[in-house]
């Protein structure tokens, strides 16, 4: 009785420590964490508004992900936004940074256009073209309001 019993603790105890290692790996591959740190640099660029736009927002070039947004502050009256790339992806000092929706009310991503025309940008360099999203509800609340031209 006692080997049948030992034998049931040993693969209930096998099953759930299989089960906390799958947990852990998906909740690295959908949180997206960064296991090793990975290789990274960082830009900044400044909006006039980025609203919608949260730390740990995916930037994209070409709808390919290449970074994360790390950190969004004021600057005085401007949003100044940090992005880590990843090594190996090419800025330029004439790079587009624009705040785009994912769908209509979908999550705000940072959209890079890697410019080409100009000297490589350097890590903690400046994205000096940027172009805020659209926001809707300002636009709704125009509409409703009569204040659109």
């Amino acid at each position: 009785m006692d080997a049948e019993k030992a034998k049931l603790e040993f693969v209930v105890g096998m099953f759930v420590l299989i089960g906390m290692i799958c947990l852990a790996y998906l909740s690295v591959k959908l949180g997206k964490l960064e296991v090793l740190g990975g290789h990274l640099y960082e830009v900044t660029a400044e909006f006039t508004s980025a609203s919608g736009l949260k730390a740990g927002a995916s930037i994209e070039i070409a709808g390919v992900e290449v970074g994360r947004v790390k950190s969004i502050s004021l600057k005085e009256d401007r949003a100044d936004v940090v992005m880590a790339i990843r090594d190996g992806i090419p800025l330029f000092d004439d790079s587009i940074a624009s705040i785009k929706t994912r769908g209509i009310i979908g999550d705000k991503f940072v959209s890079l256009s890697t410019g080409g025309g100009g000297e490589p940008l350097r890590p903690g360099g400046r994205i000096r073209d940027t172009e805020s999203g659209l926001d809707i509800e300002e636009l709704v609340s125009q509409y409703v309001h009569g204040k659109v031209k």
